[in-house]
């Protein structure tokens, strides 16, 4: 719900945008206007605004500042103030389960090589993310259609805005992964039908550009959303990531802005198949709808996709990629019980078999 608010406020900004530009009447004013928002991110080294989440507190295994960033949470919501009483079972809870010896473990995205289900997911959600880079021709076929910069730009923001709605409505009923896979399919068939039709100018053309718009901004959007769920909480840096291989297709649209278009049908065949290819990687994500988001690096690793067929819709399958299969842990308690179990069945009277023992010596002869 939050990654879907904060698109729309990205849809907001863009719809103001236009107005601040006629407002500012030049580049460095509009260009001072746009940055001096940023400042507002100095907040979040306060901690006071923006206290550190206590999920990735405890999955570090912060233990202090897990319980102040609790207490904090508990005075903010105005949560047992009348006794000055702080939610004592949760903290008793977390001093049952973690020691007081215990010692913070920090991670870094560098750990995903040692990690097989983790860093594929990883790949994929960015392979995926590369491919948004086809918005730039579908916006370059609404040129052919209108000269003024504010119609393309303008369609561009509103079907933005339709992109974060469906989403909103679809990806709770249907999964992030069914929707990620739709969003693909339809983006990779438009650009190829745009491929064919490239000579061609008519409504066909508008009504394409648009749905490949459309869906290509919904793909963007629920990768990164994807990738919030799917990465464990512990790595940080993963959304950056696929954010940072985001941006290859953007870079490339740019290019293509700065050489005239040169090289545009080239441009478009590579994107094109970014986008068909990324269809048959989403089939290995796994589904994180109604499942509880994996904290450490071994609940990522154990992340499994869903069946091809929905045979049986609550069932995991394994992953179509190799994983390595996790050691088996040693446990004292069911080895005694299978000794106890074994020791009891081969001192009963009644088994099916029992091994005949003569009662005199066989005769020497």
């Amino acid at each position: 719900m939050v990654a879907m608010v904060s698109g729309f406020f990205g849809v907001l900004a863009e719809l103001l945008l236009p107005g601040i530009a006629v407002l500012s009447r030049d580049w460095p004013v509009l260009q001072a206007v746009a940055t001096l928002p940023l400042v507002l991110l100095l907040s979040y080294w306060c901690a006071s605004v923006f206290p550190e989440s206590p999920r990735w507190l405890l999955a570090t295994v912060q233990i202090p500042q897990a319980k102040r960033s609790l207490q904090d949470f508990s005075k903010r919501n105005c949560v047992f103030l009348q006794d000055d009483l702080y939610p004592g079972e949760t903290l008793l809870s977390i001093d049952s389960v973690y020691g007081e010896d215990s010692q913070p473990r920090y991670h870094s995205a560098l750990e995903l090589r040692r990690t097989h289900v983790i860093w594929k997911n990883c790949l994929i959600l960015g392979f995926t993310f590369i491919g948004t880079g086809i918005q730039y021709c579908f916006t370059k076929n609404l040129h052919t259609f209108s000269n003024k910069f504010y119609f393309s730009y303008f369609l561009r923001v509103v079907t933005g805005a339709l992109a974060c709605i469906f989403l909103c409505l679809s990806i709770n009923h249907f999964g992030r992964r069914g929707m990620l896979l739709l969003s693909a399919i339809i983006t990779g068939l438009s650009s190829l039908l745009l491929l064919a039709l490239t000579p061609l100018q008519g409504g066909l053309v508008l009504v394409l550009s648009v749905v490949g718009l459309l869906f290509s901004q919904a793909l963007a959007m629920l990768s990164a959303f994807f990738t919030c769920e799917v990465m464990p909480t512990v790595v940080g840096g993963c959304l950056g990531l696929v954010l940072a291989l985001g941006c290859v297709g953007r870079a490339a649209s740019s290019l293509m802005e700065l050489q005239n278009n040169g090289g545009y049908f080239l441009h478009h065949v590579v994107f094109a198949s970014f986008a068909v290819l990324s269809v048959l990687c989403i089939m290995l994500l796994p589904e994180s709808k109604r499942k509880p988001l994996p904290d450490s690096m071994k609940d990522g690793e154990n992340q499994r996709r869903p069946p091809l067929f929905l045979s049986q819709p609550t069932r995991d399958s394994l992953p179509l990629l190799h994983a390595r299969a996790p050691l088996s842990e040693y446990n004292p308690d069911n080895y005694s019980l299978l000794v106890s179990a074994t020791r009891k069945m081969l001192t009963k009277d009644s088994l099916p078999y029992r091994i005949g023992v003569p009662a005199h010596p066989p005769l020497l002869s």
